[in-house]
């Protein structure tokens, strides 16, 4: 199991985010956050929103630090990338853990 992040550079609700991202499912994706403890109201099309003072235990859980860049990258190739109004929520994206079409 593999899952990436970025650095936590974006800016919402008075605090810094990173992006946590599979590139296979998002039952991976969704089975690392559970781990964790991470919300699933964090998770957010195809990925998981998670607060700067959550990231180094994030990345010491395992996930591989990466780019913006690459993060986005990732999704595309994986087929698990989804734009805004493509389904949002905690309820998007738990079918059969599979990749969907870009």
């Amino acid at each position: 199991m593999t899952v990436y992040i970025d650095p936590p550079t974006w800016p919402g609700h008075g605090r810094m985010w990173s992006h946590l991202v599979s590139d296979r499912s998002y039952d991976e994706l969704h089975a690392f956050a559970d781990r964790l403890g991470v919300p699933r109201r964090a998770f957010e099309r195809d990925h998981y929103d998670i607060p700067e003072h959550r990231y180094a235990d994030v990345v010491r859980a395992g996930a591989v630090e990466v780019s913006s860049r690459e993060v986005v990258r990732l999704l595309h190739g994986a087929g698990l990338r989804r734009r805004k109004g493509a389904g949002t929520g905690a309820g998007a994206g738990t079918g059969a853990g599979q990749p969907r079409s870009a």
